[in-house]
């Protein structure tokens, strides 16, 4: 007994200090966890439910989701109804810690809530989870606020480089097809007209009326930037493509980044990616 005791205490010791002190965060899925960990440092550990590549309308919780949550300090979600199973999952867990709406405050929709698609919004986000951690955390909420300053420059920059680079394709030709609509506040922050066979959520299913239209459009305007999203059936957007005789160009990120290694593991890299595929296809429209 003695022997196992011993054993305990060495391990413990063994584990930094901060590694024990750390705040524990939970994120919904990953683009909000990649904000918090920018903005958290090496003062929280954060798990994300829905990982990259992964879609988090149709996710559906695991026991060990409850788990996490049961011990999270701290819960980060996008609110909008993007995460409709979150509440239950909550529920479940009896999570009693602090709450994180990402997206309180920000300029939204009443139908989309893939607000992060405008860097604008992004920059709510991240005051919002700076905030949400500092009230978690007051020990370190002046490094969580001077993080989150210095990422809002770097999102700032984000910005204005977007719009410069949308800038060089004239307006006529800044259209595209996506898998589903969830480029509505990138459309509007930057002037760039988006179709999808799909609405806002990923489960809606077009009418073949819709997909004739669509196609029609196509062919009439000469859309040849045509995109299929990670985490979107591909099926429908080849369809058109085949139908309108259009490409599609390479692979978008709107509601996950890409795994590690990939071309969007983080937020900034999802949105320079985006902005080089667009641009590149809607120069040829």
């Amino acid at each position: 007994m003695r022997f196992f005791s011993l054993l305990a205490f060495l391990l413990a010791l063994a584990v930094p200090a901060a590694a024990q002190d750390r705040l524990k965060v939970v994120a919904t899925f990953s683009i909000l966890g990649d904000l918090t960990a920018e903005v958290g440092g090496d003062k929280v550990a954060v798990t994300t439910f829905v990982a990259p590549d992964t879609d988090a309308h149709t996710y559906q919780p695991k026991p060990t989701d409850i788990r996490a949550l049961a011990v999270a300090q701290v819960l980060v979600s996008n609110g909008l109804g993007f995460e409709g199973w979150i509440d239950r999952l909550a529920g479940a867990a009896s999570f009693k810690g602090t709450r994180i709406v990402a997206s309180d405050g920000a300029a939204t929709s009443a139908h989309d809530p893939h607000c992060w698609q405008d860097v604008a919004c992004a920059r709510v986000y991240v005051a919002n989870i700076a905030r949400g951690l500092a009230a978690a955390d007051p020990v370190n909420a002046a490094f969580y606020r001077d993080r989150a300053q210095a990422y809002d420059a770097k999102l700032a920059a984000l910005d204005s480089w977007i719009r410069s680079e949308i800038a060089k394709v004239p307006e006529d030709r800044r259209k595209a097809i996506t898998g589903h609509n969830s480029f509505l506040y990138f459309a509007r922050a930057y002037g760039v007209q988006f179709e999808s066979p799909r609405g806002y959520n990923t489960d809606s299913e077009p009418s073949a009326r819709d997909m004739a239209n669509l196609i029609r459009q196509v062919r009439e305007q000469k859309i040849k930037a045509l995109f299929i999203e990670n985490m979107t059936n591909p099926v429908l957007v080849d369809e058109i493509a085949k139908d309108a005789g259009a490409t599609v160009g390479p692979r978008l990120y709107s509601d996950a980044l890409s795994k590690p290694g990939g071309p969007a593991p983080t937020y900034e890299a999802m949105m320079r990616h985006n902005v080089e595929a667009l641009v590149a296809g809607m120069s040829k429209n």
